[in-house]
C-alpha cells in the first residue's frame, strides 16, 4: 500500500500538503495506517485512485471504504480519481461517500460533456485526467469546463514507476492555455514525483502527487521527505 503527499497551492493560495492513497503490488497495512496519520496530519488535500481491474490492471476500493476514509478528513477537500472503464456509472456513489472532486479519463468510455454535467449538477468539482499517450489536444474542448485537469506521468494503476518527461510540455502547454483564455481549472500531475522530478514541472503546476518517493521512504524519513517536496 502507497500514499503521498505534496501541494504547491490549491484555490490560488499557498497550501501544503497534497495526499495521494492507491494500492500497490505489496500491500502493507502498517504502511497504510503510517501514510494516512501522516496525510491527516499534514495535508490540506486528499486524492483516492479508484480502480476497476478494467481500465487499468489493478483493483483498489469502493463507495463504502472511501466514505470510511472521508469520516476521518476533517474538512479536507478529497477528490475521488476514477480509473474506471465507465465512469459514468459511479458518480452518485462516490459523491455520496463524500467527494468534493470527481476525476475521470478522457481515455474512458463515456461522454466526457455528460460525465462533467453530472459532477457538477452535484454541486462538486469536476477532473479530467489523460494517459502519457493521450495528447492536450484531445481534451481542449473540455478546458472551459472542468475544475481540475490531471496530467499522468507514468501509466496508472501501478506505483513505483519512473517519471516519464512526455508530461512537461504537456504541464507547459495547459498553463499557457489556462494563462491565455483565463481558465480556472488547477493543474496536477501524478507520477514519479520527487525531488529530482518536481523542479522539472513546478513552475506550470498547481498541484503535484508523490507516491513511492515518500511510501517507501523509512518511516522517520516521510515527514522529512514531504517537507523537503512542500518546500519547492
Amino acid at each position: 500500500y502507497s500514499s503521498s503527499v505534496f501541494c504547491k497551492s490549491l484555490y490560488s493560495s499557498c497550501k501544503a500538503g497534497y495526499l495521494k492513497i492507491f494500492v500497490s503490488d505489496e500491500l502493507d497495512y502498517k504502511n497504510f495506517i503510517e501514510s494516512v496519520d501522516l496525510a491527516f496530519q499534514n495535508s490540506d488535500y486528499i486524492h483516492l485512485d479508484i480502480m476497476d481491474g478494467e481500465f487499468v490492471p489493478n483493483i483498489s476500493f469502493g463507495p463504502d471504504f472511501v466514505k470510511s476514509i472521508l469520516e476521518m478528513k476533517n474538512g479536507i477537500p478529497f477528490d475521488t480519481h476514477l480509473m474506471l472503464i465507465h465512469p459514468q456509472n459511479y458518480i452518485n456513489a462516490f459523491y455520496d461517500a463524500g467527494s468534493d472532486f470527481i476525476t475521470f479519463h478522457v481515455e474512458a468510455d463515456c461522454n466526457p460533456y455528460e460525465v462533467i454535467d453530472s459532477i457538477k449538477k452535484l454541486g462538486i468539482k469536476a477532473g479530467i485526467a489523460i494517459n502519457p499517450e493521450t495528447g492536450v489536444d484531445k481534451i481542449e474542448e473540455y478546458l472551459p469546463y472542468v475544475d481540475m485537469v490531471l496530467v499522468m506521468s507514468v501509466h496508472p494503476g501501478r506505483g513505483g514507476q519512473s517519471f516519464m518527461p512526455i508530461a512537461i510540455d504537456k504541464v507547459k502547454r495547459l498553463k499557457e492555455l489556462k494563462d491565455k483564455n483565463g481558465y480556472n481549472y488547477l493543474i496536477n500531475i501524478d507520477g514519479g514525483i520527487n525531488d529530482k522530478t518536481l523542479p522539472l514541472v513546478k513552475d506550470y503546476i498547481d498541484l503535484a502527487v508523490s507516491g513511492s518517493y515518500l511510501t517507501r521512504a523509512k518511516k522517520e524519513e516521510k515527514l522529512e521527505r514531504l517537507n523537503l517536496l512542500k518546500a519547492m
